[in-house]
């Protein structure tokens, strides 16, 4: 135990950065958060200073892209509420519905039968432009049996192509490309955005109608991650293995207490406080894990993977933005 949390303090330093970088006013406008940050201060000291410390922090950096992944998922949950998903309406549940099932979907066929690009990479890619982008990747990973490497190439592309959709959405807005309601532009960008923290930056680069609805519509989304796990591992047992050994369902206990924590949270009202201490506290393990991934990848990786990952993201971006507002010209009759 002494051995992890003495690992677990180069990751906390990391996430300290992390944290200071990201109330940078010009950061913060893009909609670079405190994990995207976390991520990319990671890879940078896994270039520079962890071949030199890993020996020391090892079991610190895996306890954290591990088991205060798992918790922070979990936590996760006391962030949304039934009363929620109640209030947005069956037009923004639809969107979540058929923009996530779609875009997962089309980034594997596109991915591992026309790019040929790894399946896990594929996956994963998959999760996080239809769910919630860095979370989505991380929560995937151990479903799906992914390795660091597969993770990362998949974070780097919701970074960027998340962060393209902060300006390009504000700019459809103001260029009246999709001619509809700010109400239903917010369930547009809440059920496309890549990132939580991007929905959140393009939604207030409009009105703040916008950004609610684009918030709450995201949360929903968000929300769909723990029945998507489930799926997707029940999937895979029947049809990703050929080995008989491995043909059961691994049922991802994160997930479920995620949903368990969503229930109580919208059963009982904690205080505001409270509330405001846990998902603090949320943001910083899931910091951690990001930057405990970060710190495991070595900037190979990224070459290795070649210019496919990119390719795919730009496709699903298209799609993403096309197939959305598309989406929302139909709903809106």
């Amino acid at each position: 135990m002494r051995q992890k949390l003495i690992g677990m303090l180069p990751v906390l330093a990391v996430v300290i950065l992390a944290w200071f970088a990201s109330r940078a006013p010009q950061l913060a406008r893009v909609g670079f958060s405190m994990l995207t940050l976390a991520i990319l201060i990671g890879m940078l000291v896994s270039n520079t200073l962890y071949p030199r410390l890993s020996a020391h922090c090892h079991e610190g950096v895996v306890f954290s892209k591990g088991q205060l992944l798992r918790l922070g998922i979990i936590l996760y949950g006391f962030r949304l509420t039934l009363a929620q998903v109640a209030a947005v309406g069956v037009n923004s549940i639809l969107a979540d519905a058929l923009m996530l099932s779609s875009t997962f979907l089309l980034t594997c066929w596109i991915g591992i039968r026309w790019l040929k690009i790894e399946r896990h990479t594929a996956w994963l890619m998959g999760a996080g432009s239809g769910i919630c982008g860095a979370a989505a990747i991380i929560a995937t990973a151990p479903v799906v049996r992914a390795e660091s490497p597969n993770v990362i190439v998949a974070v780097a592309t919701v970074v960027i192509f998340g962060t393209v959709g902060i300006f390009l959405y504000p700019y459809m807005h103001a260029a009246q490309w999709w001619p509809v309601s700010d109400a239903a532009f917010g369930v547009y960008i809440g059920s496309s955005v890549h990132e939580v923290a991007q929905v959140v930056a393009a939604g207030n680069a409009i009105n703040d109608s916008v950004a609610d609805i684009a918030v709450t519509t995201k949360m929903i989304r968000v929300m769909m991650l723990a029945p998507f796990l489930i799926v997707l591992s029940w999937w895979m047992s029947r049809f990703a293995h050929h080995d008989s050994a491995t043909r059961r369902i691994v049922i991802p206990w994160f997930a479920l207490g995620f949903i368990a924590v969503m229930v109580f949270n919208s059963l009982v009202t904690l205080p505001p406080a409270l509330l405001d201490a846990i998902n603090t506290l949320d943001n910083w393990l899931l910091a951690m894990a990001m930057a405990a991934l970060g710190m495991t990848t070595h900037h190979s990786t990224l070459r290795q993977a070649g210019i496919k990952p990119l390719i795919l993201g730009a496709i699903i971006l298209v799609w993403l933005v096309v197939a959305g507002g598309l989406l929302q010209r139909f709903l809106a009759g």
